[in-house]
């Protein structure tokens, strides 16, 4: 992987009801840039937070249509991925 690349990747951590819970299956959710593989989303976490990364699933949202008054507009579509760590491996977001 390009070394400029693992920080174009990750976007950032979600936090979330669900995410919270999944967390303690050990698996994190990151907002990922919309065109990352899982090889690259696996790449990066574990050379960004040194964890040992056992699988990856991803999501894909299209953006959704909003109105403001007669006018229309829409949000950006994202994807969503799931990383599942080792037993041995945990990730300190430092959220307080």
């Amino acid at each position: 992987m390009n070394p400029e690349r693992k920080f174009l990747v990750l976007l950032a951590p979600v936090i979330s009801e669900k995410s919270t819970l999944v967390q303690q299956h050990n698996q994190y959710v990151f907002r990922v840039a919309r065109d990352a593989t899982k090889a690259e989303i696996k790449a990066a976490v574990q050379e960004l937070f040194h964890v040992q990364v056992t699988g990856v699933q991803t999501c894909n949202y299209d953006g959704k249509e909003k109105r403001m008054g007669r006018f229309v507009g829409r949000r950006s579509a994202w994807k969503k991925a799931y990383v599942c760590l080792a037993a041995e491996s945990s990730i300190d977001f430092g959220v307080a």
